[in-house]
């Protein structure tokens, strides 16, 4: 048994879908983000700032009430060259004392999904949330807490210029695609945020309590590997 058909054993997922191998070079830069119109002096001077100004913007923001009841901002973690974007809802209690998006169990099987596909944290992946703060008690995130975000996560997708997006579970999915409707109907479409392929699928934290739909992540996983061979021949 290889390692990945391993991982895949270990997901719960059956039956192991082979996907066939692709060049890993890039054959031509992503495209740039598309522009985006702001509405306040300080979305205009948040969209100017380089990696470093961002991560310190970041880090003493207080736009949100959250911040004060946070151990710490989660900026986002990996290779800020990459051509795959993940985006989650918010930190939680191990992401807000570690610093890092996506650790603990739900971080572990993120990480297991990653390596089903040949790909691993931090290697052409970034990793980010919604949300920069974990919200008291974990509760679902405010409207104006995402929209006072959303400039923070649009800077990183301009600097990054990701090829594909890939946004896990429903508060991300409905977040960036301003929509209420369910993961269920979104899924095995591409959508768009900011000019950039998007793909939904479930969060790993809800795939820990509902082992089912394991299989429908790893058609979304999938899908996404497709849609990304299909991005770079285009």
């Amino acid at each position: 048994m290889s390692r990945r058909e391993a991982i895949l054993e270990e997901m719960g997922l059956a039956p192991r879908w082979r996907l066939r191998r692709r060049a890993e070079a890039r054959t031509a830069p992503p495209p740039a983000a598309a522009p985006v119109l702001f509405a306040s002096p300080r979305e205009e001077r948040i969209a100017r700032m380089d990696w470093a100004e961002l991560k310190a913007a970041v880090a003493g923001c207080t736009a949100c009430a959250i911040r004060a009841t946070c151990t710490q901002t989660v900026f986002g973690v990996g290779d800020e060259r990459a051509e795959w974007l993940l985006v989650g809802e918010a930190p939680g209690a191990e992401e807000d004392r570690l610093g890092e998006p996506f650790v603990g169990q739900a971080g572990k099987l993120l990480d297991n999904m990653l390596a089903a596909i040949g790909l691993q944290r931090g290697a052409n992946v970034y990793i980010a949330n919604v949300l920069r703060c974990r919200p008291p008690g974990n509760r679902n995130p405010a409207p104006g807490e995402v929209a006072n975000c959303s400039p923070y996560l649009l800077r990183q997708i301009a600097l990054i210029r990701p090829r594909l997006i890939l946004a896990m579970g429903r508060i991300a999915v409905q977040s960036l695609l301003h929509t209420e409707a369910s993961i269920a109907s979104l899924r095995g479409r591409v959508h768009r945020y900011a000019g950039v392929p998007l793909i939904v699928t479930y969060h790993p934290a809800y795939l820990l309590r509902n082992l089912p739909d394991k299989a429908k992540a790893w058609a979304d996983l999938v899908f996404a590997v497709k849609t990304m061979a299909s991005l770079k021949q285009s």
